[in-house]
């Protein structure tokens, strides 16, 4: 067996992949090869070389036998010249050189031929000679393959290249967790501004249509919120619970609880929030254990979050220690169970699932709909290529008919949509839409206009399916047979390439992914599942190119319900939000950039004028020819997608500041000052006093002078002086950080890129915004410091270690600070003490604490009751930049 010789590339890799073979060696030290890569971008094709290259008996899973089948096509299409000259096999039973299979094969081989035995596993493929594992589409493991997965991983000299559109950042941090743990660190991550620039995916743009509930959700919103505060207000005013919390151990027994309290500190500050909120007087040695004195505190309200940490614990976590006080907590929880703020063992008043489902399933959304199609009919005309995806079918309303009222359809789906667009079609004359022009492609559902049977017929055999009319319409059922299935999915691509069908309804499901039809060039995205993972490959449907229209430009509509009741928009823009940082695109206007994440779109904050944002997202994406403009201006001014760490202040208290906020306070307020004293206080105060002075001495003069102006402005200039000893200028801060930082990944080799070539990079935003990122880096180097650097300045939780920022100054003004020590350098004391050498270094005088000890216990409640108390905390996410 010799990959080297039966494989070879036949043609020329493109520049982003030539880039990565380049250091494939050294991805390859750690016996990992993690590629994250978006749709089209040709993650087949490299995943082949890098078995060529490892040039050992391999195995390959796929999530689905299409994207298994494509492995071998692929294969035979771009590297073998004999097909004789390699051994290939798709039975993971009998595996060969290269064995294709999918992860359900591997799954049910080792539940049901090796009942569950790991043991069995690893001596099966390990007598195979299997050495190099290639994990496909890796985003999509479920729970049950985890453990073969983790198995194969024991093999003796095995290595393990795992390939994805984006890895699950939005799953359970313990899957996250679970997926890195499998598959590695992120070694290349190739962009999609790089596909863009290279010509393999077409300039596109994404917007938002905004709709408003209709007045029964509204009417719902606002009676779902009333019975929120109601819950809470009763809350506090239960005696039973009051009486309940003051005898819970915590509380009434504190000292002999200290270990318990240490490791569940927010249940410990809820049940203190929650006595401060109904006027109970605290014991001072209560509130001391909090590591603040009582004089200072400044408990936080007790708002949801806090009722979720007291509630959760009581319900769900510890309720079998109360079962004497088992009526009062079962009368909590029906209430809860009443209103929707309690399911599956989560008391949820937060997340506002309840708010969600009915926001993002709102028909107000379907008008959304039609809305788009008008737009873009009107802007494309014949050549419009519309997809619109949803995420069920809905057939409870394939027998709505014309003189029904379209208020009925009260829920998102296919055919609601399909419904809406028809009777549109039928009465709006200004939808330039032909009837016959509109179709559904679903998995068990298939509707075209009569009209188009012939067509139908002519590309796949009238054996391969039956039809049937949808009563009281033009429209015809399609129902292929078992073996007519797949054939019919590639007729009705057909079709809709072709423009004999414009505006192709379908699920995620089966268009989601996988499905190719190159013509798109208008995608609506009706689904309310936001995962990073899902929104990605449908995006991934409408930005391929297409070879018979090489100006293409695509754009990209995603649908949201406005929550009235909430200033930033509600849940279902919070999810939107979350879908938006999977991808990068080109900025909407103004000032042109690539980057992650909805910013991009400049919406913040505006949600109460939906009407002006539709207006703006209409006018723009009618100029197709601008947003080609955008890109092409944008891909000049970077070569490489950077990733970097955006750090705010919180939105609550002084986002709008300027990030040298309390620098400038401290310059301002010193100028004020000086220059009232030289300008105008000293001369008038001279002038005015003249005889004053002269009786009584010019000593006790100039003592009464600046005895005014310090009770003028020396509180004003104490409490600047006060933040920027606490703060500094957050640029400054945050440079010694991440300086820290790479001085100490540098010595442990986390980084092996030579230090003179890296540079830290500070840039400024406005509204206080600041990032940073490591210049120089290699992909896998600059993405674990911004991992590691958000985790230093993260509200702190439980780390292994914290350091507190010390000094006498700071203790005077009481003042602190505290940070984690990243866990990668939490897990060996050597490793903390040698981050540490380098904290002090940059960051002077502080202490190290290890947080495993009584002691260390206390000062982690007190980080984070201090972390509760301060109204000046600071934001960061991850993002992605073109630069």
């Amino acid at each position: 067996m010799n990959l080297l010789s039966s494989l070879l590339f036949k043609f020329n890799w493109r520049s982003y992949q030539a880039r990565f073979l380049e250091d494939f060696q050294v991805y390859l030290e750690d016996n990992h090869l993690h590629v994250v890569a978006p749709p089209g971008s040709g993650k087949t094709v490299l995943g082949l070389e890098m078995m060529r290259r490892i040039n050992k008996k391999t195995l390959v899973l796929s999530p689905t036998l299409t994207i298994r089948n494509q492995w071998n096509e692929r294969m035979l299409e771009c590297f073998v010249k004999d097909k004789n000259s390699i051994s290939v096999s798709f039975n993971i039973k009998n595996p060969e050189t290269i064995t294709f299979s999918t992860y359900q094969s591997l799954h049910s081989f080792f539940k049901n031929e090796l009942e569950n035995s790991e043991e069995k596993l690893l001596h099966f493929f390990e007598n195979a000679g299997i050495e190099n594992i290639i994990l496909d589409e890796a985003h999509h493991l479920k729970n049950e393959w985890w453990k073969p997965l983790f198995s194969l991983k024991q093999l003796p000299k095995h290595t393990l290249i795992s390939l994805t559109a984006t890895p699950p950042y939005d799953s359970e941090p313990s899957e996250i967790a679970k997926y890195f743990e499998l598959c590695g660190p992120i070694d290349m991550e190739i962009g999609l501004p790089e596909l863009v620039k290279e010509g393999n995916l077409c300039p596109h743009q994404d917007y938002i249509y905004f709709s408003k509930p209709e007045q029964e959700q509204i009417r719902y919103i606002i009676k779902y919120r009333e019975q929120l505060i109601q819950f809470v207000s009763d809350l506090k005013a239960n005696e039973h619970f009051q009486n309940f919390i003051l005898k819970h151990p915590f509380f009434a027994n504190t000292e002999t609880n200290l270990e318990a309290i240490y490791e569940h500190p927010d249940f410990y500050s809820a049940i203190l929030i929650y006595l401060n909120s109904i006027a109970f007087k605290i014991p001072h040695e209560k509130i001391e254990l909090l590591g603040v004195k009582p004089k200072n505190v400044s408990f936080p309200s007790f708002n949801y979050e806090w009722v979720e940490a007291l509630l959760q614990p009581l319900l769900v976590d510890e309720r079998k220690n109360h079962l004497e006080n088992e009526a009062i907590l079962y009368s909590i929880e029906k209430e809860l169970r009443k209103i929707g703020a309690f399911d599956k063992k989560r008391v949820n008043l937060v997340g506002e699932n309840n708010l969600y489902r009915s926001l993002s399933q709102s028909p107000s959304k379907l008008k959304s709909i039609v809305k788009i199609t008008k737009i873009e009919a009107e802007s494309l005309g014949s050549s419009l290529r519309m997809v619109i995806l949803s995420d069920y079918i809905r057939k409870e309303f394939l027998d709505f008919k014309y003189g029904d009222s379209l208020s009925e359809i009260n829920k998102l789906g296919v055919v609601p949509i399909f419904q809406h667009l028809r009777n549109a079609i039928k009465r709006d004359v200004s939808l330039k839409l032909q009837k016959d022009k509109l179709a559904v492609l679903t998995g068990s559902l298939i509707l075209i206009h009569n009209s188009l049977v012939d067509e139908l017929t002519a590309k796949i055999s009238a054996e391969a399916f039956t039809q049937s009319i949808l009563w009281d319409t033009e429209y015809i059922v399609i129902n292929p047979t078992v073996s007519g299935k797949k054939e019919m999915v590639s007729a009705m691509t057909q079709l809709f390439e072709e423009g004999f069908i414009e505006v192709l309804i379908g699920t995620k499901s089966l268009l989601g992914e996988g499905w190719d039809a190159p013509a798109i060039n208008t995608l609506v995205l009706a689904s309310f599942v936001g995962s990073f993972v899902t929104s990605n490959q449908m995006r991934g449907r409408a930005i391929r190119v297409n070879q018979l229209q090489p100006g293409k430009v695509a754009n990209i509509w995603h649908i949201a319900c406005v929550d009235p009741t909430n200033e930033s928009g509600g849940a279902d823009i919070e999810t939107l939000s979350r879908r938006f940082d999977a991808f990068c695109g080109v900025s909407l206007q103004g000032k042109t950039f690539i980057e992650n994440g909805i910013d991009r779109l400049g919406i913040a904050n505006g949600f109460s004028e939906i009407a002006a944002l539709n207006k703006k997202m209409e006018s723009l994406s009618q100029n197709r020819k601008n947003v080609k403009q955008r890109w092409e201006t944008a891909l000049k001014e970077g070569n490489v997608l950077i990733r970097e760490l955006k750090v705010n202040f919180d939105e609550k208290s002084i986002s709008e500041k300027s990030k040298k906020l309390y620098y400038h306070d401290l310059v301002k307020y010193a100028f004020v000052e000086l220059s009232a004293l030289v300008l105008i206080t000293l001369p008038e105060l001279f002038i005015n006093n003249l005889p004053n002075l002269l009786s009584k001495g010019i000593l006790y003069f100039f003592y009464a002078v600046f005895g005014g102006l310090a009770v003028l402005f020396l509180p004003k200039t104490i409490k600047a002086l006060k933040l920027y000893i606490q703060f500094g200028r957050r640029d400054k801060q945050l440079f010694k950080f991440a300086g820290a930082l790479k001085a100490a990944m540098v010595e442990k080799e986390l980084i092996k890129t030579p230090a003179p070539k890296l540079k830290v990079v500070i840039e400024e935003f406005d509204q206080g915004a600041i990032s940073c990122y490591l210049q120089g880096a290699t992909v896998k180097e600059s993405l674990l410091f911004i991992n590691y650097l958000e985790e230093i300045i993260a509200p702190v939780e439980n780390p292994r270690y914290i350091i507190t920022q010390a000094g006498w100054f700071r203790k005077l003004l009481k003042i602190s600070d505290y940070y984690n020590v990243p866990k990668i350098f939490a897990e060996r004391k050597s490793d903390a003490e040698l981050f540490f050498k380098y904290w002090k270094k940059f960051n002077g005088k502080a202490i190290l604490t290890f947080t495993r000890n009584p002691e260390g216990r206390k000062l982690l409640l007190k980080a984070r009751f201090h972390y509760y108390q301060n109204t000046n905390n600071v934001g960061s996410k991850k993002a992605l930049i073109w630069k």
